[in-house]
C-alpha cells in the first residue's frame, strides 16, 4: 500500500472534531479523543500540531488561559502518542482502551495542575490533592463519555469513509 501523506480523509474529520469544540458542552469536548485519532491517522508534526492549534485557537473564544493550560495541552500531546499505537488497528476495543487511558491521564494530570494552582480550594498537602481529585470525579465520567463517543465516531467514520470515498486512506492491519 502506498503512504499517502496529505490524507484529507483524515484532516477533514479533525477539522470537523474542531468545529464541535466551538459549539460544544465544555464538559463534553472532542480534543481527546480529537488528539488519540489525530495520533492514529496523522503522521508526524500533524499529529502533534492539530490539538496545540486547536486550543490555542479557540481558547480565547471558550474561556480563555489558566495556570493548567499547559497541562491540558501537555496532556492532549500525550493522547497524541498514545493514539499513535493505534496507527494499524481499527479494533474497537484497543481504540476504547486507548480512549479509556487518554481519559485517565488527561484526569490525572489536569487535575494534579488545578491541585498545584489552586491559592485557597486545596491545601498542598496529599489530603489537598485527594479532595481535589475527589471533587473532579463527575467531571471525569463526561471526559470518559465524551472520549469514547467521540473517538466511535472519528474512528468508525475514518473507517467507513476509508472504505467507501477515500481508499488510499485505509488502514494497513498487520497481521498478529
Amino acid at each position: 500500500m502506498e503512504k499517502n501523506s496529505a490524507r484529507p480523509l483524515a484532516i477533514s474529520l479533525t477539522v470537523l472534531g474542531g468545529l464541535a469544540r466551538m459549539a460544544q458542552n465544555l464538559n463534553y469536548a472532542p480534543v481527546g479523543a480529537l488528539s488519540l485519532f489525530a495520533g492514529a491517522r496523522l503522521r508526524g508534526w500533524q499529529a502533534y500540531a492539530l490539538p496545540i492549534v486547536l486550543m490555542a485557537v479557540t481558547d480565547p473564544f471558550l474561556g480563555g488561559y489558566s495556570f493548567a493550560t499547559p497541562f491540558v495541552y501537555a496532556s492532549f500531546l500525550i493522547s497524541v502518542w498514545i493514539g499513535s499505537r493505534l496507527r494499524s488497528t481499527e479494533n474497537p476495543a484497543w481504540i476504547g482502551a486507548a480512549a479509556l487511558a487518554g481519559s485517565a491521564q488527561f484526569f490525572l494530570i489536569t487535575n494534579f495542575a488545578v491541585w498545584l494552582g489552586s491559592t485557597h480550594t486545596y491545601a498542598h498537602t496529599p489530603a489537598g490533592l485527594l479532595a481535589c481529585y475527589t471533587a473532579a470525579i463527575p467531571f471525569f465520567r463526561h471526559t470518559l463519555l465524551s472520549d469514547l463517543i467521540y473517538a466511535a465516531v472519528f474512528f468508525g467514520l475514518h473507517a467507513v469513509l476509508s472504505r467507501t470515498v477515500v481508499r488510499s486512506e485505509r488502514v494497513a492491519v498487520q497481521a498478529a
